[in-house]
């Protein structure tokens, strides 16, 4: 099944306690797609860059399988730019600078050949951007919506109508809490999905995520890792192997949310082990595979004995 990636593709300068890097490729929807190609061949992603976007990031993507037909290269344009720095405990993060450069007047136009993609996932747009991208698509089965506190804050409006539209919102803890007004995670997201998604997804770092859909939770944990890196992007990737394994099942049922969760949380467990998205390239389906069965592992109940 297809799967329509949309968000930004950036220049990324992180720094963590141990080590920084410039110029690393990131962005929501370079995450986004890197993780879904894993489980459907069909990746298709709608971003701008500059025309300092290296040649070899684009070479990249490509490399990976991700169809690029929707990448707009403004000529005299800057891609955007993120600048952060990690705290000890990777948990939190200031924002040193922030650059939106060609951001500032993308308006994506989704090439007439992605239009009919299944699985829809939009990345951290402005709101109306995002349904706009909506209007634009032929008949998705199942779409996917990213967002932040920055939104929730200044466009209200916009987003409330934009979560009309979508099946499935995935934010953090502190984002439903904002957007629902509500310091109680249940309560919030109860609130959340009578605001139009059905099913929320509230990740919670290094605590995992909660899947909500139909009248049931679902908890899963996060991987545990000795190595952590950077965690930039861990959420798209969630985002992208969450969706990706949705485009495999080629079906979206109470069984197959919660694997496509797993999925998710498998993907953003390797993205974290390396500055932006190199451990996605290098990541092979063994090495994804193996890790799956230990999630399993990590996460079984066994029967209780006679």
């Amino acid at each position: 099944m297809s799967l329509l990636a949309v968000g930004t593709v950036a220049l990324d300068h992180i720094e963590t306690p141990f080590a920084s890097q410039r110029n690393v490729l990131g962005g929501s929807a370079t995450f986004l797609a890197l993780a879904a190609r894993f489980f459907t061949d069909d990746v298709r992603l709608v971003a701008a860059v500059g025309d300092d976007f290296p040649d070899a990031y684009t070479a990249m993507l490509r490399d990976a399988g991700v169809r690029l037909n929707g990448l707009e290269v403004q000529p005299g344009g800057k891609t955007f730019s993120w600048t952060g720095r990690y705290h000890y405990d990777f948990n939190s993060r200031d924002t040193l600078d922030t650059q939106l450069n060609v951001l500032e007047t993308f308006q994506p136009v989704v090439p007439e050949a992605f239009r009919d993609a299944r699985i829809v996932c939009l990345g951290n747009l402005e709101p109306s951007i995002q349904a706009d991208v909506l209007g634009q698509m032929s008949a998705p089965a199942y779409t996917i919506l990213d967002t932040m506190n920055f939104w929730i804050e200044q466009t209200p409006d916009a987003l409330a109508q934009t979560l009309r539209l979508v099946d499935c919102l995935i934010v953090n803890d502190a984002e439903a809490r904002q957007l629902a007004d509500d310091p109680s995670l249940i309560r919030a997201a109860s609130k959340i999905r009578t605001m139009g998604p059905k099913t929320l997804i509230i990740k919670k770092g290094e605590h995992g995520a909660l899947l909500f859909s139909d009248d049931t939770v679902f908890a899963a944990p996060a991987f545990p890792l000795e190595d952590l890196h950077d965690p930039t992007g861990a959420g798209d990737a969630f985002m992208g192997g969450f969706a990706g394994y949705l485009a495999r099942c080629r079906a979206v049922t109470p069984h197959t949310l919660r694997r496509a969760v797993v999925c998710g949380s498998v993907v953003a467990s390797f993205s974290v082990e390396a500055f932006g998205p190199a451990r996605l390239l290098s990541l092979t389906q063994a090495e994804l595979n193996a890790r799956t069965r230990a999630y399993e592992q990590l996460a079984f109940i066994p029967a209780e004995e006679d």
